[in-house]
């Protein structure tokens, strides 16, 4: 079976880990020098390297395997997952300096679970440290805010993104025209990690498929509605995504848009727009009846800049 592409391309050292913000590189080589880190939550979009960043972290402070408790809380998110599981791997004594718990997706536990997380936290502090990682930090009760250090992961720019996943295709041979490959990016930026299970599914032959040739490429509603966009189907692609977006994904639709905000124009000045609209969207969708119709309404108005 071949390895899946975010695997044989996930860095594992710092050397291969891309930094927006060089002061953060700095602070984790502080860690890592002084061989002690405080509890951390790093906080960023979706695909963005949190998780990588972790383990990195992680492995040059040479953990001990048997000090690494590994949870994704968008699994398992009970009060009880964190009174029974954490507190019984953290309240026996480390092989090394202290344990680690890595706590993915935090933000998925209840406020209840994050409580009983606070305590957790204060009792075992001299023997064990907490990574959580998140992608909306408000979801994060203050406690826990005021308890861990945050370290917030920007997204790189959508040039290097293309740069990136450009490069990867090549060194898997695999053909592709630019104009297909946008599309791609377009629908997946930033999520590196959701882009090259996209690109690696739709390869297969050694060509990377057009969204638009239909049979045999594996579909995603925001690449079919890229797509869509691309052609003029400006109503069918309003109706896509306000059909697939549940209401529990607005916020997160919204956060799409922003991100590809050459989706709705290439111009400094159309982007800028773009951020209004968007942002007013927003604000309208946490105070409107209809989500669904503001969503809408907002798309309508970010394809109607610059026309």
């Amino acid at each position: 079976m071949k390895q899946l592409w975010t695997e044989k391309y996930r860095p594992n050292t710092l050397d291969g880990y891309v930094f927006k913000d060089d002061s953060q590189r700095k602070q984790i080589l502080g860690w890592i020098k002084s061989g002690m880190i405080p509890h951390l939550l790093f906080s960023g979009s979706a695909g963005v390297g949190k998780t990588t960043l972790a383990k990195i972290l992680i492995k040059a402070m040479d953990i001990d395997q048997y000090d690494l408790l590994e949870i994704n809380a968008s699994r398992e998110n009970s009060v009880d997952e964190v009174r029974t599981r954490i507190t019984n791997f953290v309240s026996t004594m480390p092989f090394g300096k202290f344990k680690v718990v890595l706590l993915d997706e935090a933000d998925y536990l209840s406020p209840n679970a994050q409580a009983a997380l606070r305590g957790v936290m204060e009792m075992y502090h001299e023997t064990a440290r907490f990574i959580l990682t998140c992608n909306y930090p408000h979801k994060i009760i203050p406690a826990l805010h005021s308890r861990t250090q945050g370290f917030h992961i920007d997204k790189i720019d959508s040039t290097e993104f293309t740069a990136r996943v450009a490069q990867i295709l090549i060194e898997e041979n695999v053909e592709f025209d630019l104009d297909t490959l946008d599309s791609y990016v377009k629908s997946t930026y930033p999520d590196l990690r959701k882009c090259l299970n996209l690109l690696q599914m739709n390869s297969q032959e050694g060509k990377l498929a057009s969204p638009t040739e239909g049979q045999g490429v594996v579909r995603d509603w925001k690449l079919d509605a890229v797509s869509m966009f691309k052609r003029g189907q400006i109503r069918e692609a309003r109706q896509l995504i306000c059909s697939q977006a549940g209401s529990d994904e607005i916020d997160s639709v919204f956060r799409w848009m922003y991100d590809n905000l050459n989706l709705w124009s290439e111009t400094e000045e159309g982007q800028d727009q773009a951020i209004i609209i968007i942002r007013n969207g927003l604000v309208n969708h946490t105070m409107c009846a209809d989500p669904e119709i503001n969503l809408s309404a907002t798309i309508c108005e970010l394809t109607q800049i610059g026309q």
